[in-house]
């Protein structure tokens, strides 16, 4: 049972690079199904990528590891393919792209583009244990509680981080790079739900309001939902990944409109009209109930000087909270940290001190936005991978 390349994980990444590594290619997974993250993803949609990924969009201890595989393999690629497979799409808010169908047209052209280059695809199997051999490496695999070894040149680690443990994940990746003499930097959840110990916003759960929220010197405009448990919302999971626990996280109600002017010119035309009614006309009416008590706010609109409005204003546009924590690994849509990139050759994901290991996708110590922009990364570590296993086979 000799092959030219073992990857280990079954998401996007793994499916990608099983389609374009060439040569004799085992993928495994120990799911019973290929592609999950991908198959919930987007409501069921798949958000595939976005065309403005930039390398700004991504976290990581090294801003620049990820310019190269992310220029070499763009969102246009990605939808270059999506196209030759008549896979219809749309694009979204803020450069997202989604399918039109379900998202499991993304999972079904990975997955046929693995088999038309001839990869085995094993779901329902775990790996054992991975060793270094004199022309590669030896793995034991597992399933369904019959054990092989398998010899393989090259492997790929694409197993993902410990985001949404339901669904199987683990911290494989980070085992296997240790054991190879890999640095793992402290990982955590993103893309994430705060939540608060005394439930502050559980009389107005469901609600939801645009608004500029930052964590971490970094600003997200996008909508907030406030919720039984704490915040969520797109603004809410894009500032998560900034955040640290302790940390405070800024609201800004106004998100630059003007109202203060809007508010001193509604005094002049209808001072009787009650400051909390006023307020709901800019602001979402069980917010306002919410706030009323702890920004003090009552009377008329003839009641309240311009001193008294620029306060309110400036509450509303720097409405601190703290958080207690997240929802963790739970409902985290990503894992921040990983396999350190100072160990990983930026062109290729290839590991510097052993030949022929390679990690890429969640695993590694890049994340995205929310947004499309961790599947932009899947899919262009993993074509840099392969490319240079191909490169490699052909010099071989």
């Amino acid at each position: 049972m000799d092959y030219d390349t073992l990857i280990i994980g079954a998401g996007a990444a793994g499916l990608m690079a099983a389609g374009r590594a060439g040569g004799r290619v085992l993928l495994i997974d120990h799911a019973k199904a290929a592609g999950e993250k991908i198959r919930i993803s987007g409501g069921g949609r798949c958000n595939f990528t976005n065309i403005h990924a930039e390398p700004a969009n991504f976290i990581s201890a090294n801003p620049h590891f990820h310019k190269s595989a992310l220029s070499r393999f763009t969102p246009w690629d990605f939808v270059a393919m999506v196209d030759a497979h008549g896979i219809a799409w749309h694009e979204k808010t803020l450069g997202q792209l989604f399918c039109d169908g379900k998202a499991t047209q993304i999972i079904d052209m990975l997955v046929g583009l693995g088999r038309k280059a001839g990869a085995e695809i094993r779901l329902g199997c775990a790996l054992i244990s991975l060793d270094k051999a004199d022309t590669g490496f030896s793995a034991v695999i597992d399933s369904d509680g019959k054990r092989a070894t398998v010899s393989a040149r090259n492997v790929v680690v694409a197993s993902g981080g410990k985001s949404i443990p339901k669904m199987g994940a683990t911290g494989l990746a980070y085992e296997v790079a240790s054991k190879f003499g890999h640095e793992v930097t402290e990982t955590r959840p993103g893309l994430v739900p705060f939540t608060f110990s005394n439930q502050p916003f559980a009389g107005m759960s469901g609600t939801a309001t645009n608004a500029r929220v930052t964590a971490g010197h970094t600003t997200f405009e996008e909508a907030v939902l406030f919720t039984h448990r704490g915040l969520s919302g797109p603004a809410i999971l894009q500032a998560s990944s900034y955040w640290h626990e302790g940390d405070t996280v800024t609201l800004d109600l106004i998100a630059g409109r003007p109202l203060f002017d809007d508010l001193r010119d509604q005094r002049q035309r209808e001072g009787r009209r009650n400051l909390t009614t006023e307020l709901s006309r800019h602001i979402a009416a069980k917010l306002v109930d919410h706030l009323t008590p702890v920004l003090r706010l009552s009377g008329n609109l003839a009641d309240q000087s311009d001193a008294r409005l620029a306060e309110i204003c400036t509450a509303l546009s720097h409405w601190a909270l703290k958080p207690t924590a997240t929802e963790g690994y739970r409902t985290a849509e990503v894992t921040l940290g990983g396999v350190d990139t100072g160990g990983l050759s930026s062109k290729t994901m290839a590991s510097k001190t052993v030949p022929g290991l390679y990690f890429i996708g969640e695993c590694v110590d890049v994340t995205g936005w929310l947004g499309g922009f961790n599947f932009q990364w899947a899919w262009a570590s993993a074509h840099a991978a392969a490319e240079a296993i191909r490169a490699g086979s052909r010099k071989g």
